[in-house]
């Protein structure tokens, strides 16, 4: 094993086999991989294979669009399409907007009528049907070959692999810059640490003194015989129908099916246990039967389908399901490229690719400040609270989230001095990174914590603007005691303090306090 590397990529899966193919192919070849197992052996083995190119989000549809065709030219993807279908009136109108939003990014897609979508898979029912949006250029791959591929080319352009080679600790200088990574095979001294660790992401920032959330959660799949007289050819589209909470693509005849279930189980909150690799566990039909009633709704016949088996494994989420990409603080060159939330072979390519540019010209190319690797902040430490908080991201997965809609879960987490005087008031909850804050008030009725009630208007204007306007007016009119606890400060000390305010505020700070 080589001692000196100018990167070193910690884990073997399609995203570290991803961002190092992408440093190699622009000319970083100093480069790394060290994985703890086998090349594809952890998440990156468990997934369902199904890419598509949708997206609510412009970075994550961008990163889509190039991960497929990279597969595509690469000649490791099968064009089948796929078909996303509305169950509900909320559900077309989100698509609706979605599909605007991405052909502007010129992504190929049409929002397609009830009619329309059964062209393209006749087995589904009409019951509840409101139409779809077809993808052609959507489809699906074999993850271990790809990952494999992938670190083979990578590979190829100069790129070395140590497998079975487990990362120990990390040197950090005085300075707080990166040192060395130590393993169990000796020490690489190194300028730059990109984590692709998975679920060991966590640990592995922990040996350099940082801390970022994410939790493995349990995600299961069934796989189903053919039915007589429904069988599935290979061209079948991959279908997803989020109101019922599942997702699908033939195989063999039969269906693959996964989904986002209500309850989502975390598996470990504290770390992920060094010697879990690909093991799956025992699939829990309690847990996944309610998905399974999603996919008969859909496709009646399935009620007559065996079942071959359930398998359910863990994956890293993060607390609002959205990767965690870029440099992190406190430490010059660790990097983060972990917590993918469900985002797998479709973000991998656009990902590694932004990554190393970034890594390489030192600003990312395009927009991802939601999913810079610093956005949360020192409550998610609380292991618990992170871990609440991200099952409750997962079970919205694929279920309709609205504007204005608050977390219900993992509160109250923190609250101010006032928080009981503003209960006795009538105050109706909303919550802010970790504190309670109220969104309005309702006098002569009990307080409450905005939550899963405040869904049933979806995208209509919700019945509490009125007592706002009430609030503004008052406001405006008379005197308003506002709580500011859960507002961020940022005392300023020094000789420099009084010109630097003076140039960021617009009135004048040198006047006594009061």
């Amino acid at each position: 094993m080589k001692t000196h590397a100018e990167i070193v990529v910690i884990g073997g899966g399609i995203y570290g086999a991803q961002v190092a193919y992408h440093l190699a192919k622009n000319g970083r070849k100093d480069v790394v991989i060290l994985e703890k197992g086998e090349i594809a052996s952890g998440e990156s083995s468990h997934a369902a294979g199904l890419v598509t190119q949708f997206a609510t989000s412009q970075a994550m549809l961008r990163f889509r669009m190039y991960s497929v065709q990279l597969y595509k030219d690469l000649g490791l993807f099968d064009t089948v399409g796929s078909l996303r279908v509305a169950s509900s009136k909320e559900q077309l109108l989100e698509m609706e907007r979605s599909v605007s939003r991405a052909k502007a990014l010129g992504l190929d897609c049409e929002v397609i009528s009830p009619e329309e979508s059964k062209k393209y898979m006749p087995q589904i029912s009409d019951k509840d049907l409101y139409g779809g949006i077809y993808l052609p250029g959507d489809g699906q791959l074999d993850p271990y070959t790809v990952t494999t591929s992938m670190a083979r080319f990578a590979k190829e352009l100069g790129v070395e692999i140590y497998t079975n080679t487990r990362v120990t600790g990390i040197k950090v200088s005085a300075k707080g810059e990166v040192e060395a990574v130590v393993t169990d095979k000796g020490a690489i001294r190194c300028e730059i640490i990109v984590n692709a660790a998975g679920m060991w992401a966590p640990r592995i920032a922990a040996m350099a003194g940082l801390h970022i959330p994410t939790t493995p959660v349990d995600h299961q799949h069934i796989a189903l015989r053919a039915v007589p007289g429904h069988e599935f050819d290979a061209n079948t589209p991959c279908l997803r129908d989020p109101d019922n909470l599942v997702y699908m693509h033939q195989e063999r005849g039969g269906l693959v099916i996964g989904g986002y279930e209500p309850k989502p189980l975390p598996r470990w909150i504290d770390g992920t246990p060094w010697e879990h690799g690909s093991r799956s566990f025992p699939g829990d039909m309690d847990q996944f039967e309610m998905l399974l009633e999603g996919a008969i709704r859909r496709l009646p016949f399935l009620d007559q389908a065996g079942i071959i088996t359930l398998v359910r494994h863990p994956g890293a989420y993060t607390p609002d399901c959205h990767p965690l990409l870029g440099p992190m603080p406190g430490v010059k060159g660790f990097w983060m490229l972990a917590g993918m939330s469900l985002n797998g072979y479709g973000g991998a390519g656009g990902m590694g690719k932004l990554m190393a540019e970034w890594i390489i010209d030192g600003e990312a190319p395009m927009d991802v400040y939601g999913y810079r690797a610093t956005r949360f902040g020192n409550y998610y430490s609380d292991f618990k609270y992170a871990a609440e908080r991200t099952m409750e991201s997962v079970k919205y997965y694929y279920r309709l989230r609205f504007p204005h809609d608050e977390h219900e879960e993992a509160r109250p987490h923190r609250t101010s001095p006032v928080h009981y005087r503003l209960m006795e008031n009538g105050a109706v909850f909303g919550e802010k990174f970790g504190w309670e804050r109220v969104n309005y008030f309702d006098p002569g009725k009990e307080w409450r914590r905005m939550g899963e009630d405040q869904r049933k208007w979806g995208w209509a204007k919700p019945p509490y603007f009125e007592r706002m306007r009430q609030e503004h007016i008052a406001t405006r009119e008379r005197v308003t005691l506002f709580d500011l606890t859960s507002f961020g400060k940022i005392e300023l000390k020094g000789e420099g303090a009084l010109p630097l305010l003076q140039r960021l505020t617009s009135s004048n700070i040198d006047k006594p306090v009061g």
